[in-house]
């Protein structure tokens, strides 16, 4: 039945949709013709979307040997594995990504097969359809098939950020884990840590006297709390290192920011201007390495590297050598005070040190 011309547009897409999938039966698959791609085209109109959709059956062409990686920023971020397979993508969403150790095995959901032409695809998807969302390439190159059944798929993957050897095994329905097979891709990187205590300024009255080898931050006033993201997910702990709930979305939106990149976040839950805020001021791990032993003046170059920005979280700023312009600054503003940290200090965890101090204005 082809709805009305009055039918508000999300309706009608759903309605397009379904006729679409009538016409290739309840499974997506069109039993006459075998076609491959049935399913993928009975979910999106060539009309609404950016994405390629080969009018056409799949025909099998190509070597067999070609793999991307593709990066969704949908309604969660995930990370679409696709691999050439009889003349189609042959896919998984993986929601944290391919593992990078043997030590874990991550969830990789099988979906629809995908045109070859996809392999290049980015742009956005707009909202509405199938996948709505940014996709970009992650990674791509070649790999090679040691194995290939209904229920394990054993592969060597060759590209710029990710290589070795994979496994992808069926558990049930249409869920399956992907496992790495060799030592992890970076024998070097570490976890990140279940959980840190936040190290902790002293109290004093002025300011340092040799300001030039400390750095400045405005102290907000809030309530502490640390971020451990990876695979595009966060956790949060608390002043004492205890497990907490973040804010409603702020650890959705800030793993997706993050991406692929792992990272423990030091910060504090303020009000600013009737707003609750993350404001981050520390990095204590990063893609696998960690901070601590780093000077603070190295860290915090680090942490305003990663442009860290969003509607509930910000890189708190900080001014080296500047400390009485900053407290005079906190004054204004009604802030409490302000926190000195030596350029060259390390961080100490679940520690009071007098290489951090809070001077009240």
């Amino acid at each position: 039945m082809t709805p009305k011309k009055d039918t508000p547009p999300k309706e009608r897409a759903a309605s397009d949709r379904s006729a679409r999938r009538k016409k290739t039966g309840d499974d997506g698959k069109d039993a006459k013709s075998g076609d491959k791609l049935a399913e993928y085209r009975g979910k999106r109109d060539p009309g609404r979307t950016p994405e390629p959709v080969p009018a056409d059956a799949a025909v099998p062409r190509g070597n067999d040997d070609t793999f991307v990686v593709q990066e969704h920023h949908a309604t969660s971020l995930h990370w679409d594995l696709r691999l050439e397979r009889d003349g189609v993508l042959v896919s998984w969403a993986v929601p944290k990504g391919l593992p990078w150790s043997p030590d874990t095995n991550h969830l990789a959901v099988h979906t629809e097969d995908h045109p070859l032409e996809y392999a290049t695809f980015e742009g956005e998807i707009p909202r509405g359809e199938y996948g709505a969302g940014t996709m970009t390439v992650w990674d791509r190159g070649t790999y090679e098939t040691e194995k290939w059944s209904e229920r394990e798929v054993k592969i060597v993957i060759h590209g710029a950020r990710v290589s070795g050897r994979y496994v992808l095994f069926r558990t049930r329905g249409r869920n399956w884990m992907i496992h790495r097979m060799d030592p992890p891709a970076d024998p070097d990187a570490e976890p990140l840590p279940e959980s840190l205590r936040p190290m902790r300024p002293a109290e004093r009255a002025r300011l340092p006297r040799d300001q030039d080898a400390w750095g400045f931050e405005f102290g907000w006033g809030g309530r502490r709390l640390a971020a451990y993201v990876e695979g595009g997910r966060t956790r949060f702990t608390d002043g004492r290192g205890r497990a907490v709930d973040g804010p409603g979305g702020l650890g959705s939106r800030l793993g997706a920011e993050l991406g692929s990149r792992r990272a423990v976040l030091d910060g504090e839950l303020a009000v600013l201007e009737g707003r609750e805020m993350f404001m981050l001021y520390d990095v204590l791990h990063l893609d696998g390495r960690p901070l601590l032993d780093v000077p603070y003046r190295e860290r915090r170059e680090r942490l305003d590297g990663l442009g860290l920005s969003g509607p509930t979280w910000q890189t708190a700023p900080w001014f080296p050598g500047d400390g009485d312009a900053v407290a005079a600054a906190a004054r204004d503003q009604g802030l409490p005070g302000v926190l000195a940290k030596r350029l060259d200090s390390p961080y100490e965890p679940g520690e009071e040190s007098d290489a951090w101090r809070f001077v009240p204005v």
